[in-house]
């Protein structure tokens, strides 16, 4: 059975039970800085499992993309060297979001897997938790599994609960047992049971865990039943695929074995039992959906775990004898494998492949640059290399350590691999301490979620029903205090989608809250931060809430902008470029986007024009409610890096269709003006526009205008005239500049006949070493060449000094150079004023710092070069 009919198989059949189908979610975890990447299948529905979201249904089944290459689950080193371990694999899931629990959980395992999938009964094992009797009876007295192959597993992990077999999503929260599904590959493959002390081996793999979260695990540790169990179940379709082809690695199943030929034919490699070819077949599938889901080769956070794994099949490619770029040629066949099931792969292909190949042709510079930073290292100390260096050039420089090694053992070098872990686990401790979430104000809620009006009120009257002060709940807040009040129903827009949070007043009877900013406190509760201008605001008293409607009006011209911009610049650039980041605030919309180039002025104003058309033909925008998969049919554009529900809003602007949950213009006119005012890189692979709305925008074009007259007042031109006389005035420089250069040419010729008469013979041959006041390098190279003519065979050192540095150039003539060699003699002088330089054999130049000891230094050369000839 082919893996796409596995994934087309698991999916029917849940939906025939009344599942769901979910699209599986993006590698980058939406609106969760607690995680780097997703891991599993449940990762998108986390905040449904700790009820700080809901969903239209109550059963979901998805094939999820996981990445596991980074943070706590890590398998990088390991992929290609064992039969399991990947980078990027397929989580086929089930869950159940209080709906059925274990008897149906289990019932549907079985039944998918030995009706549907037709895995012999025989062959199966399961584990369950030494104290879930419940699903231990299911498996014996109801599927009618062999007591002796339901086996028990206890905290068999240090402590309480630390278990395989139970579950749970942090140290606290929700938690509970699970049971897991094994497949016996037979007796003539080595290893034991779950819970022996064989299990290591690879006789019994497991296939399938489904995990039954019913109980709360508060801060005491006590373990408090969930009014609503769950169901949140995880098979691998790597591990299931080699099980139903019949083979016992992963890396044998068609997928894998079409990839591997692919890498073997860019490669030049012929052995396709390589693990090398395992590693690059493994990481073009992570690679290539990373760069399809947004992400780009960067030196931190998701970049760097990209940049990782693709300089890691580099290597394995320069391992196999493949120093010419590579891996990018595989991205067509993994959509051949993997397109049909997920095309977005397909329509990303072009982007995907230029992201790869400029990573490789930058790696070929990193290889060049590392091995001179270990070359100089080495020569330094020949018998060891330290950690903090080998981590330098792994983390600054991007050399893989195992390159590292490698050249240390052809040179009989000790490489100091722990001192390099334990600068690596520091640069982990300091991103963990980075990326630690953080609530708004550290708020810890639990009241009702409040209502958000704010899409077509601006004022309304609301009852204050939770208030804080540094972080903790208070019952009133008083003048002159700083805090946070949640209202029931709201007007004011929490920060969100690069939009920031309203400004405004909460005010009661006798009392007024000016709101800073509007924060969310949790997905649908948001905070309003200030400061209590005057009276006492309590709990409970009825207020009217008041957005600062100018500040308001400027933002979401700003915004809607943004919409338009966005699609102005696939339509002028392409389709590759996406978002990547946005601030939109009253002043600005600042826009990050995908994109290899710099915006070119033509094409900025390509965009501008667009966006004005857009603007002057003042069509009414429209917000509408949909499900996800109906909103891409819509033709919306989804945002990197935005998490997203099942049921979405999406905006049309104009011609724009975006999903968002900001607030936005009701008519394209109402954003009056739109101009970029800036553009540049901000990263490799990522340019950032910045442009103004509205009133800023006319603000922008008055200074402009300003500026334009003042600079013709002062060129006694009108504004018309300006870039003629600018362009006479750089011509007449030129004119002068020549007419200089003339000069000093004139000058320096007359120097050198001068200078010549100061020449010493110094065993045949002429040497001279002088200052000449006031020449540039181009006066000195001049003077050299006519210094050699004149005195034929001759080693000359010339020298001028301007602003407090050394200019240096020494000459040889060629019937002297097998005797003294210019770029010798040249540094023989920079060494003592303090700098360095070289070139050819007959003309060298240098620098130095210290003039004051430049007399001295060229005082030395005849004795230098005596010592030679």
């Amino acid at each position: 059975m082919k893996s796409s009919e596995i994934r087309d198989k698991f999916l029917k059949f849940f939906e025939s039970k009344g599942h769901s189908i979910v699209r599986s979610s993006p590698l980058v975890p939406g609106n969760d800085p607690t995680m780097l990447l997703t891991n599993s299948g449940m990762v998108q529905f986390k905040d449904v499992f700790l009820g700080l979201d809901t969903r239209p249904y109550s059963r979901a089944t998805t094939v999820q993309r996981c990445v596991r290459a980074g943070g706590k689950h890590n398998d990088l080193e390991n992929v290609g060297y064992t039969a399991r371990h990947h980078t990027f694999f397929e989580m086929l899931g089930n869950f159940s979001f209080g709906d059925y629990f274990k008897r149906d959980a289990i019932h549907y395992a079985w039944e998918l897997l030995t009706k549907v999938y037709q895995l012999p009964a025989e062959k199966l094992t399961v584990t369950v938790y030494f104290e879930d009797d419940e699903a231990y009876d299911i498996w014996a007295n109801e599927i009618g599994v062999p007591k002796e192959r339901i086996i028990r597993i206890g905290d068999n992990k240090g402590s309480r609960y630390a278990s395989d077999n139970f579950w749970q999503m942090a140290d606290i929260g929700p938690c509970g047992p699970c049971t897991e599904i094994f497949y016996d590959h037979g007796p003539d493959i080595w290893g034991g049971p779950p819970g022996s002390p064989e299990e290591d081996g690879d006789r019994f793999i497991e296939i399938w865990n489904l995990v039954f979260m019913q109980f709360n695990r508060d801060e005491a540790g006590n373990m408090n039943k969930l009014p609503k169990p769950c169901v949140d179940t995880g098979m691998g379709l790597e591990r299931l695929a080699a099980v139903l082809q019949h083979v016992h690695s992963n890396y044998e199943i068609d997928l894998f074995q079409n990839l591997i030929k692919a890498a073997a034919r860019e490669t030049g490699a012929t052995d396709l039992e390589s693990k090398s070819l395992r590693v690059i077949a493994d990481h073009i599938r992570a690679a290539a959906f990373l760069i399809v889901d947004g992400i780009i080769p960067s030196s931190e956070g998701h970049g760097y775990v990209l940049r990782r794994i693709i300089r890691r099949a580099l290597r394995h490619g320069h391992k196999l004898g493949q120093a010419k770029p590579f891996f990018y040629k595989l991205v067509a066949d993994l959509n051949t494998e993997m397109g049909a099931a997920y095309p977005e792969l397909t329509e990303a292909m072009e982007r995907v492949a230029q992201t790869l190949k400029a990573e490789e042709e930058r790696f070929g510079e990193t290889l060049e640059h590392g091995m001179k930073i270990l070359e100089a290292e080495l020569a330094k100390d020949a018998s060891k290399l330290d950690g903090g260096t080998a981590f330098t050039l792994y983390d600054t420089y991007g050399f893989p350590l195992d390159l590292t090694a490698d050249i240390c053992r052809e040179r009989n070098v000790t490489l100091d691999e722990a001192g390099f872990h334990a600068a690596m686990e520091n640069q982990k401790k300091i991103a963990r301490a980075a990326g630690k979430f953080k609530m708004a104000a550290n708020v810890e809620y639990s009241g009702e979620k409040n209502k958000f009006v704010g899409y077509d009120q601006l004022q309304h009257n609301s009852k204050v029903i939770a208030l804080y002060a540094n972080g903790a709940p208070v019952t009133e807040l008083k003048a002159g205090e700083q805090g946070i009040v949640v209202l029931d129903t709201t007007p004011f827009y929490a920060e969100s989608g690069g939009q920031v949070g309203d400004q405004g007043l909460i005010q009661a009877a006798a009392a007024k809250f000016e709101v800073e900013d509007t924060l969310k406190i949790q997905a649908d509760v948001f905070g309003h931060h200030g400061v209590m201008a005057s009276g006492v605001l309590k709990v409970g008293d009825a207020v009217g809430a008041e957005v600062d409607q100018h500040l308001r009006g400027r933002t979401i011209r700003n915004h809607s902008a943004t919409h338009l911009m966005h699609k102005a610049l696939r339509e002028v650039l392409g389709s590759h470029v996406a978002q990547k980041g946005s601030l939109v605030d009253p002043d600005k919309a600042r826009f990050d986007f995908s994109h290899n180039a710099p915006v070119t002025a033509e094409q900025i104003a390509q965009v501008e024009a667009i966006v004005n058309r857009e603007i002057l033909a003042n069509v009414a925008t429209q917000s509408h409610n949909m499900s996800f998969d109906d909103a891409v049919k819509h033709g919306a554009m989804a945002l990197f890096g935005e998490k997203y529900g099942d049921v979405v809003r999406v905006m049309d602007i104009g011609t724009s269709k975006e999903l968002c949950g900001g607030v936005h213009v009701h008519r394209t006119g109402d954003i009056g003006l739109f101009k970029i005012v800036a553009e540049g890189g901000v990263a490799a692979g990522i340019r950032r526009i910045e442009a103004v709305t509205g009133e800023g925008a006319l603000a922008l074009v008055q200074s402009m205008n300003r500026r334009l007259l003042d600079a013709a007042a002062a060129l006694k031109a009108t504004p018309d005239e300006l870039t003629a006389r600018i362009v006479q005035m750089q011509d007449n420089a030129k004119a002068l500049e020549k007419e200089l250069a003339a000069l000093k040419s004139k000058l320096a010729a007359g120097q050198g006949d001068e200078l010549a008469t100061q020449a010493v013979v110094v065993n045949g041959i002429k040497v001279l070493a002088a200052t000449l006041d006031g020449a540039d390098v181009a006066g000195l190279r001049e003077t050299m060449d006519k210094l050699k003519d004149k005195l034929k065979t001759a080693a000359i050192v010339l020298a001028s000094v301007a602003d407090g540095k050394v200019s240096l150039i020494a000459g040889v003539t060629a019937d002297a150079t097998s005797k003294v060699k210019a770029g010798e003699l040249v540094n023989f002088v920079a060494q003592q004023v303090g700098g360095k330089g070289g070139g050819r054999p007959d003309m060298a130049q240098a620098g130095g710092t210290d003039a004051a000891a430049l007399p001295g230094a060229l005082a030395g050369v005849a004795a230098w070069v005596a010592q030679r000839a």
